[in-house]
């Protein structure tokens, strides 16, 4: 970004503001000062400073004053300080000449990442003397020459400079015949405060047109500041053609105004209502589509601004060159041509992603990958089956049923019975789709009625909305939800303040939305389960990562029942039975609740087990030939680097980032980047043109964080990570909103235009309908499109005591590679709990160890090792080059878990998984034995194809991780605490 030199001509003095390219540091002095310069002869220097500040109270902020050598002058005094101006007394310590007046200096405290920028207050350290020498009458002997920002991104000009109350109290006098005004402004000058008219349009007076140039094919936008005389509700920009000289039109549809009109994540329709209070600023940015097709020319038409009836005329003129842009501008997004990207419907058609088949339905059955629903009459299931082996490396033909009874809803008197007596209008389908099925029954009862409406998707969602109307005033001691699994499929629980692992035998939860982001749970075994959570539709997902306290679940109206409901879990000779109560209610007549739910049937699809083998990250941006030297096989770039600086807004060095994709891919390795929906940078350029939007794309909060946040932003927001060597500072993204069209177009853009293979998700803060939008664009035309998600344990106070894994569980079928995380503890940890919550198994995915590398004894049971070069102390190199050796690519996973896995050992603390190819087995050993132990190997060699007679059994050597050794058949293994062996057994 440049900041050319600009002056605005005031009453007394011509002010320059300019950019001070980086030359002072702002943690001690502030981003701003103000050049002077001393043509006086005494010991007192005198400036009056009109900085038209946009901060509120700056006398209560330090000012300090330096000579042009930067020695701090300690003899000042302040007097008069308000928004518009400052009176500086100050001694010449270097007689005339120039100096600097900082007036907004701060310190920054707390975390390095989470900074609080805090404003040094007025204190004096002039002595008595020097001030005795200040004369009443003294008038000013310093020349303003200029204000300058430390760099042009933390200038204030030209649409922070605000105009003083002398001059917005003369524009309203001129105008006071309105109830608002409207200032056309150019989209390269975006309106920034809400609290102040900036001086700009003081001086360029209210205006009737706007006139602007764009080329054929660009998204023009623009900006109609509206500014409320009176309080203003309902405030709409209506648009009519654009024709020019020779008759041609852009068409009134071709014109939208954002803030009000659009199309939501979900590609419904948004629509919003904007209010502006009395002397409040309100930009409204709007877009002219330009067709690649129009004529050459001026069009001209009108925006009409509208607001409680009364209405503002502005002409629009467009001059439309010869020139056709690529693109539609997208590439030059400096020009808010990207702005079109919030009302995108891009990859909304949901087409099946692979691996996933067509669903397939046969009577009341659907059938999808890996997996069947089988429907009641009620259009509640009736039974769900999935078909993976324990394995998890192949689909079978088995059925693995996980239901012993369909589920249903339970409507209880006092006397604890089924209080009510249904008749349903049996199964309608409503939609048959390779990607979507959906259907309808409705039940009634003497006093209720019940609408069920439901659909599942290829990668087995399921969601239900269950409408409860009351047909007369009833009682019930309880309405619950029963979900009835069998036991084999109820084997691990994670999820409403159970952390994964074995289900417990008996369990009771109750709802506590404030503190805990819980509705709901994963139960299941490591082919077969069910995720539920509870909801109704009022239902809004929370902040998540340190946030969720700001954001939290709202208790649904229904399953909450103002915290009489609960679940509880209970074991017995036939079922394991969730139990989703929701205690004692009476309905009125014509009540309306809604019990909604959804499903996810796991595992997704089987393990690619090759894919884990092949796909071997290095994690940080290097030199490609280093990287290549390693082994690795994918480069994952995070950011605050020179190709991918700004977190979550990876355009603006895309040329960079580009070249090193080009060069990666030369010599045979792929390339994926950080970005993702939850925070996004300061760096923007749509920043403004997205605080105009509300709380629709930023959060509301606090405010504070970082100087620049405090400073332009100023207030209602939440500041999210920062990176202090380049000064990003992000902020909180709200919940699901238009920015979400916005990512899928830029991960769009990114794959085609610059290369990507993929996407580093460090957490996720989108549903899944963005999900699989991105996995389609990372897929188009070939792309490899290749997700890998990292999660820090989120079981925490600010996370809301969720689990990572059932968090984001919505999201695995569409994940490449877990990466569990920061905080996640390897070495107290039980096996049922790697198994649940890191290794991704369970759900047909494999992952990768982060916190301190790991225990690569324990990773290797579950296929997992750590990454290049996040942990020094755990290199995966060793590890991947045995994994070459042996030739694990195309073995068969054969895990602990699994009824059929052929090597065990006689100690219930000593696991054994077995990597099988024909003639030859590696076979993974780890302890979770309290100390240093020795056991022996019980190994059906018929299931190995092995002859015992002719084996042998060798510990290859591995850096960092075992000897060489070999061992006989009979031999006694020693296993030290915590470790394990890496066996090949031929």
């Amino acid at each position: 970004m440049c900041l050319c030199i600009f002056s605005i001509s005031l009453a007394a003095q011509q002010i320059k503001y300019s950019d001070g390219n980086d030359s002072w540091n702002p943690n001690l002095l502030g981003n701003h000062r103000v050049v002077v310069e001393f043509t006086g002869k005494d010991n007192v220097a005198k400036t009056t400073i009109e900085w038209r500040r946009r901060d509120e109270n700056p006398e209560l902020k330090k000012i300090i004053v330096q000579d042009a050598n930067g020695k701090e002058v300690l003899n000042t005094k302040t007097e008069n300080i308000n928004r518009e101006n400052g009176t500086i007394y100050f001694e010449p310590v270097s007689g005339k000449g120039k100096y600097y007046v900082y007036y907004m200096p701060y310190i920054d405290e707390g975390d390095a990442n989470y900074p609080k920028g805090v404003y040094a207050k007025p204190e004096s350290k002039a002595d008595a003397a020097w001030l005795s020498k200040i004369k009443k009458n003294l008038k000013d002997n310093c020349t303003v020459k200029e204000i300058q920002s430390v760099n042009a991104f933390n200038s204030f000009y030209p649409m922070e400079v605000i105009a003083t109350a002398a001059e917005t109290k003369d524009i309203i006098a001129k105008n006071s015949d309105n109830s608002f005004l409207v200032f056309p402004e150019d989209r390269l000058y975006s309106i920034r405060m809400k609290n102040d008219l900036p001086q700009r349009w003081i001086q360029k007076g209210v205006q009737n047109s706007f006139a602007d140039t764009a080329m054929k094919g660009e998204y023009l936008a623009f900006q109609l500041g509206v500014y409320a005389l009176e309080n203003l509700s309902n405030v709409k920009v209506q648009f009519s053609d654009l024709k020019n000289e020779s008759g041609a039109v852009i068409s009134a549809k071709n014109i939208n105004c954002i803030n009000t009109d659009g199309t939501r994540y979900d590609a419904s329709n948004f629509a919003a209502t904007v209010s502006v209070s009395k002397g409040k600023v309100q930009a409204m940015w709007c877009g002219i589509d330009v067709p690649e097709t129009a004529a050459a020319g001026t069009y001209t038409g009108k925006a009409t601004v509208v607001a409680d009836g009364k209405s503002k005329e502005i002409t629009l003129q467009i001059k439309v060159t010869n020139e056709v842009t690529k693109n539609g501008g997208i590439d030059s997004p400096e020009k808010m041509t990207r702005l079109k990207w919030l009302n995108s419907t891009l990859a909304q058609e949901n087409t099946v992603i692979a691996p996933y088949t067509p669903l397939e339905i046969k009577g009341s059955e659907i059938s999808l990958l890996g997996r069947k629903l089988i429907l009641g009459s009620d259009g509640f299931p009736a039974q769900i089956q999935t078909f993976f082996t324990p394995e998890m490396t192949v689909i079978g033909t088995k059925a693995n049923d996980i239901l012993t009874a369909p589920i249903a809803f339970h409507f209880v008197d006092g006397a604890g019975k089924e209080s009510l007596q249904w008749k349903n209008t049996g199964l309608k389908f409503l939609k048959k789709e390779a990607g979507t099925v959906a259907w309808e029954s409705v039940s009634t009862s003497k006093s209720l009625q019940m609408d069920v409406n439901a659909s599942i998707e290829f990668d087995g969602f399921v969601h239900y909305t269950v409408k409860i109307t009351a047909l007369e005033d009833a009682t019930f001691n309880d309405i619950n939800f029963h979900l009835p699994m069998q036991s084999s499929s109820a084997k691990y629980m994670m999820g409403l303040g159970q952390k994964g692992g074995n289900r417990p035998e008996n369990f009771d939860w109750k709802w506590d939305v404030a503190h805990k982001s819980q509705d709901g749970a994963w139960i299941g075994n490591v082919n077969s389960g069910l995720q539920f959570s509870l909801r109704d539709e009022k239902y809004s997902r929370p902040l998540n990562t340190n946030f969720y306290l700001q954001k939290p679940l709202l208790l649904p109206t229904s399953w909450g029942n103002d915290n009489k409901g609960g679940i509880t879990i209970t074991p017995n000779q036939k079922s394991v039975l969730v139990n989703a109560y929701s205690g004692a209610r009476t309905v009125k007549k014509g009540d309306v609740l809604y019990y909604n739910f959804n499903l996810l049937i796991t595992p997704f699809h089987a393990l690619n087990t090759d894919f884990q083998w092949n796909t071997k990250f290095y994690h940080k941006y290097s030199p490609i030939d280093t990287i290549a030297k390693t082994g690795a096989t994918v480069i994952n770039i995070h950011h605050a680097n020179a190709i991918n600086p700004y977190i979550n807004y990876p355009f603006i060095e895309f040329k960079k980032m580009k070249s090193y994709i080009d060069e990666a891919h030369e010599k045979g390795l792929k390339v994926k980047i950080y970005n993702t929906v939850r925070e996004v940078s300061n760096k923007a350029y749509e920043t403004f043109a997205l605080r105009s939007l509300g709380h629709e794309i930023y959060s509301p909060g606090k405010g504070g964080g970082f100087s620049w946040l405090q400073e332009h932003v100023g207030d209602d927001y939440i500041a999210a990570w920062f990176v202090p060597e380049i000064k990003d500072a992000a902020i909180v993204n709200s919940g699901m909103n238009r920015w979400h069209n916005y990512y899928v177009e830029g991960m769009n853009w990114l794959t085609q235009n610059v290369g990507i293979d993929g996407i580093y998700l460090d957490d996720v803060a989108f549903d899944r309908i963005t999900m699989k939008r991105i996995k389609r664009v990372l897929t188009k035309d070939g792309h490899p499109g290749i997700i890998d998600l990292h999660s820090a344990n989120q079981y925490n106070k600010s996370d809301g005591f969720n689990n990572s894994a059932n968090l984001y569980m919505e999201h695995f079928p569409y994940i490449n590679k877990l990466w569990f995380g920061e905080y996640f503890d390897y070495e107290k940890n039980q096996p049922d709990f790697f198994l649940t919550e890191v290794s991704g198994i369970p759900f047909g995915l494999m992952g990768e160890m982060l916190q301190d590398g790991g225990n690569p004894w324990r990773g290797m049971v579950y296929g997992m090792t750590n990454r290049m070069p996040w942990s020094h102390n755990a290199d995966p190199r060793p590890i991947w080059k045995l994994w070459d050796t042996f030739g694990i690519k195309g073995s068969e996973m054969i895990g602990y878990w699994s009824e059929n896995c052929p090597v065990k050992t006689n100690n219930e603390k000593v696991l054994a998984t077995v990597y099988k190819k024909n003639g030859s087995t590696l076979i993974s050993i780890a302890s979770w034995a309290d100390t240093d132990v020795k056991v022996k190997l019980s190994i059906d060699w018929k299931k190995l194809g092995i002859d015992p007679s002719k084996a042998t059994i060798t510990a290859p050597e591995v850096a960092n991780f075992q000897p060489a050794q070999t061992f006989t058949t009979k031999d006694e293994l020693p296993v030290s605490k915590g470790k394990g062996w890496l066996l090949i057994v031929k």
